[in-house]
């Protein structure tokens, strides 16, 4: 497992780079939930997400040799846009392989910081293939969004950040997808505060580490338009850290449905002046669904993204529950 000390040395590398977020009291959550709320504002980064925590962590431990081969990733969006901005920043080039469920908006993100851009099939695993090949071909540097040491260990410095700031955090709601974010902060948070929950929340449709750890195993699942579309895509059926350290560490998992983050985006938007996309609103959802069993306080949710399609945003703070599919 990625340890706390890695994580540490990981701050020291990167704090130069990145922001340490503002935590902010959510008046209303507190009041709704009836113990104190903080938010994480992690959507604050440079490039829109926590994923430059990781994305900068990797590239800078890579050598000169390393970076003029070129670095690749398959991405839902966001790690795609952290990997192009750092590798822009060491004078390297990223090559980004997405599907084609990925938001046109965050594609052409990517595109405008230089990286060389390729949408390959329906899914994240399809989008694989072609890493695996460009890889294997071209050899360039494979820097995945999760299963990866130094991105994992990126990912946990906001674990760190979190006790600092809220030494007697009780709970803290992570987004989750292939489990990167999610096993850095229970890293850290349980190396120096181990009585601290920490849960791993995801949309119903095709969370990919929740369907591996009901299984015990990494498994397959079907990837569908969602608006958490970045916890989209599997976990690799060859998974090497973050499976196993999501089930080792992790106290919790809740599923919400489409309303349910809608409700999530739409009480970031509307109470805490915040834009946020589905993938980081699903922790304010959890509370506003009351999916959190046995609630206790202090409690910290992630924010972690804000790249969200603004007319899908401007029609979900209008009311649209499941805008994707054109329902109420």
């Amino acid at each position: 497992m990625v340890d706390i000390s890695a994580i540490e040395n990981s701050r020291r590398r990167i704090k130069e780079h990145i922001e340490p977020t503002p935590f902010v009291c959510s008046a209303v959550l507190s009041e709704i939930c009836g113990v104190p709320v903080n938010l994480k504002l992690e959507h604050h980064q440079t490039t829109g997400s926590f994923k430059i925590r990781g994305a900068t962590n990797a590239i800078l431990r890579l050598t000169e040799a390393e970076r003029a081969r070129g670095v690749i990733a398959v991405s839902t969006g966001n790690h795609g846009r952290a990997l192009a901005h750092a590798a822009r920043a060491v004078g390297s080039k990223a090559t980004i392989c997405m599907s084609k469920l990925v938001p046109e908006n965050k594609v052409s993100e990517i595109r405008r910081l230089g990286a060389d851009v390729r949408i390959i099939g329906n899914t994240q695993d399809e989008a694989q293939e072609e890493v695996d090949r460009l890889v294997r071909d071209n050899g360039l540097v494979l820097l995945p969004p999760f299963d990866h040491p130094d991105i994992i260990a990126g990912q946990g410095t906001i674990g760190l950040e979190i006790v600092e700031a809220m030494p007697d955090v009780a709970t803290i709601l992570v987004p989750i997808s292939g489990g990167g974010l999610a096993a850095g902060i229970a890293a850290a948070v349980k190396a120096l505060r181990p009585q601290t929950r920490v849960i791993g929340v995801s949309m119903q449709r095709g969370a990919a580490m929740k369907a591996s750890l009901d299984a015990g195993r990494p498994v397959l699942v079907e990837e569908v338009r969602t608006l958490a579309d970045a916890l989209g895509g599997g976990i690799g059926l060859d998974n090497k850290l973050t499976f196993a350290m999501c089930q080792t560490l992790l106290d919790d998992f809740v599923l919400l449905n489409e309303s349910e983050i809608a409700a999530g985006i739409r009480h970031a938007y509307e109470k805490e002046r915040e834009v946020i996309e589905g993938s980081g609103a699903v922790g304010v959802g959890a509370l506003l669904a009351s999916k959190i069993a046995g609630l206790h306080g202090p409690v910290a949710v992630l924010l972690t993204g804000r790249n969200i399609d603004m007319e899908l945003h401007r029609r979900i703070v209008c009311g649209m529950n499941n805008p994707l599919e054109g329902e109420n």
